[in-house]
């Protein structure tokens, strides 16, 4: 069974709330899970029937021509989706966009033996959006959070105490989460994360490396 974001993200996202690092997690979340895309479609046609049966308020007879003009005045164009001449086929297109050469040539670097990251020129609130590989039978060493993380399986698989993360599933984790991904010994496991704050090693000598890791 797939394990899909929670309904609150999907809210924000529709609504257009949502930081830029959520909004690239949920929409390449979409694009991989059909039963986020469910869930989507039946909170957008309940927020449809909310509005629906709002009273309807008046505008001015010229409301929609100066809209018009103000459109007119900026210069506003559609936006022109962009499509990367090379990208893994693994990569939703929100995600390739960001690797047109596909994500070999970004700048990855070591956290732990086994595990390495990527930065995505994401910006947006607390929250970081990051690449993140752990190689076949690999584990991050157990950790807790600072705050909340998303983690969306791009390629492979892992699997905590909570259960099996696959392709396109999100795994959620807060401060209250303290757990050890452990990567499946048939091939790497790629994923997105998007966190608001590093992850802090736990054990008598691994939290002696928490000054070290990346923020």
């Amino acid at each position: 069974m797939s394990t899909r974001i929670a309904d609150e993200f999907l809210i924000d996202y529709a609504a257009g709330a949502a930081s830029a690092p959520v909004g690239l997690l949920v929409a390449s979340h979409l694009a991989l899970n059909p039963e986020a895309r469910r869930a989507l479609r039946a909170l957008e046609e309940a927020g449809g029937a909310m509005l629906e049966a709002v009273a309807p308020e008046a505008v001015s007879s010229d409301a929609l021509a100066r809209v018009l003009a103000r459109v007119d005045a900026g210069g506003v164009e559609p936006a022109r989706a962009k499509r990367p001449e090379a990208a893994e086929a693994f990569l939703p297109r929100a995600l390739a966009e960001l690797a047109p050469a596909g994500i070999e040539r970004l700048a990855w670097r070591r956290i732990v033996r086994g595990v390495e990251e990527a930065g995505l020129p994401v910006t947006g609130g607390r929250a970081r959006a990051t690449l993140l590989r752990i190689a076949a039978g690999r584990a991050i060493p157990a950790h807790a959070h600072r705050g909340l993380e998303l983690t969306l399986v791009l390629d492979g698989a892992f699997a905590d105490d909570a259960g099996r993360y696959a392709r396109g599933d999100v795994c959620a984790a807060d401060e209250a989460t303290v757990h050890a991904p452990t990567a499946e010994r048939a091939r790497d496991c790629v994923c997105l994360l998007v966190s608001e704050a590093p992850i802090r090693l736990v054990g008598p000598f691994m939290r002696l490396l928490n000054p070290f890791l990346p923020r």
